[in-house]
């Protein structure tokens, strides 16, 4: 379970109603004129279970899941499928290998063709409609780079945090993986980060993902601090814990005129009854 280290969350101001570049089209993917996105935190890490990885680990400072994480991502996928009201068409993922993991899991459940509800991981799925969705590595969904959220201890010496993204990429369903997607960012944010600046590069990769693909509901697969930092904004509440895989659910109105898109402010919608998301 992720206890959130810091609490009190910097005032933001909201960002103003927008006019995205890309006109939605007659047929739009929105569901009722509204955009959703769906904001998760990876599944189960390994060095919470078995602090001794830490001790043979070449890199440390990014955990793999262990078996039970990957079984509740499978599993927060098949909800994600049989309960909310709207299709996702992209998903985006950290670079850290616990969250692609997860992104894995829950992108097999979603895209599976007849899922066998007693199916726990991706390897109980025998076919994929590699149709359903879109997949893309997102550095912008990255865990908050200072000694908050990261050990010193266990921090790269260069202070760099490299990823192979191929090898992440591999992780998904040949042929899901978007290579023509524009990022929000477009490499890795600098170790030493404040809180306030990484509070502010979550909110501006939702409100860039969303603003890039009007049209598409959208599952950002992210760290606690991403979820909490979104789901505090948003609801203006103080959060406390973040639940692994616990999802916040994002809407906003969406509407074509004159060429351009014209989106609303997002707000949180708590139609996947309980979050896994605890506040004040």
């Amino acid at each position: 379970m992720f206890t959130v280290t810091c609490n009190i969350l910097p005032k933001i101001t909201r960002p103003p109603i927008i006019r995205a570049t890309m006109e939605l089209s007659a047929n739009s993917n929105t569901t009722d004129g509204c955009q959703n996105i769906l904001m998760m935190r990876h599944g189960d890490r390994i060095d919470q279970v078995n602090p001794l990885w830490l001790e043979t680990a070449s890199r440390p400072w990014d955990p793999p899941l262990v078996h039970d994480g990957m079984v509740r991502a499978f599993r927060t996928g098949q909800r994600i499928r049989s309960q909310i009201r709207f299709p996702i068409h992209r998903v985006f993922v950290s670079p850290f290998i616990r969250c692609v993991q997860t992104a894995s899991e829950v992108v097999n459940a979603l895209s599976a063709v007849d899922l066998d509800p007693n199916a726990t991981t991706s390897k109980d799925v025998l076919s994929i409609d590699k149709s359903k969705l879109k997949v893309s590595i997102e550095f912008g969904l990255s865990e908050m780079l200072n000694t908050i959220s990261i050990k010193p201890e266990i921090v790269p010496k260069d202070r760099k945090f490299e990823f192979l993204i191929s090898d992440l990429e591999s992780m998904f369903p040949e042929g899901m993986v978007d290579h023509n997607a524009v990022p929000a960012y477009k490499e890795m944010p600098l170790w030493g980060e404040t809180v306030q600046g990484c509070t502010d590069r979550f909110l501006s990769v939702v409100n860039t993902l969303a603003d890039q693909y009007p049209s598409e509901n959208l599952l950002l697969v992210t760290h606690g601090e991403g979820v909490r930092t979104t789901f505090a904004t948003y609801k203006e509440v103080d959060v406390y814990d973040i639940e692994y895989c616990a999802c916040a659910e994002l809407r906003r109105q969406v509407s074509g005129q004159d060429g351009s898109t014209k989106a609303g402010h997002f707000e949180v919608i708590t139609g996947l009854g309980q979050s896994g998301i605890k506040y004040h």
